[in-house]
């Protein structure tokens, strides 16, 4: 992908935009594999990164962002993809960018149910906006931010987790390099 491709600007009038928006902390090789696959789909892919969750995070939202540009610069995106940070309500936020759908990745049953709930909240909010779900491919089904950090930081090698600058950052950050 070119750096032309990761830029902020809007695009056009009746350009097919979705958001795949979440904490990204940190991005793993799941969401990478969501990321591009829904390149696909849109004429315009903005992963949007939320900066203030109620959990606690390891990254700054500032380190979040570097670390998904980093990694989704490394992918074949078949479409515009914009990476920038975001607060608030995401349906606010979507009606700002223009989208009319959202992307969300799902591993499991229980990743249903809430993402169920979400959207629906969502669709309560802002009836014209589709949720898209795709399922994680298999070799990351099981990955999820919180147990990639909590492996980390135990020492476990993270190969084939995590894309090499969320590798590198998360070594730095629990003094392993």
């Amino acid at each position: 992908m070119t750096e032309d491709n990761l830029s902020t600007a809007n695009g056009g009038p009746g350009r097919r935009i979705a958001i795949y928006a979440g904490t990204f902390d940190p991005i793993q090789n799941g969401h990478v594999d969501i990321a591009e696959r829904a390149s696909r789909l849109f004429d315009e892919l903005i992963v949007a990164v939320y900066d203030r969750p109620a959990k606690s995070l390891l990254f700054s939202p500032d380190e979040r962002i570097d670390l998904v540009r980093q990694s989704l610069n490394r992918i074949d995106a078949h479409c515009r993809l914009v990476v920038e940070g975001f607060s608030g309500l995401l349906v606010h936020y979507a009606r700002s960018r223009g989208a009319t759908s959202l992307v969300r990745g799902l591993r499991a049953v229980t990743d249903f149910e809430a993402e169920y709930q979400m959207t629906m909240m969502n669709r309560q909010l802002e009836p014209d906006l589709e949720t898209v779900f795709l399922m994680t491919s298999l070799p990351f089904a099981y990955l999820s931010s919180s147990l990639v950090k909590e492996v980390a930081a135990l020492g476990a090698d993270i190969e084939g987790m995590v894309p090499p600058p969320v590798a590198g950052a998360l070594l730095r950050r629990f003094g392993r390099e």
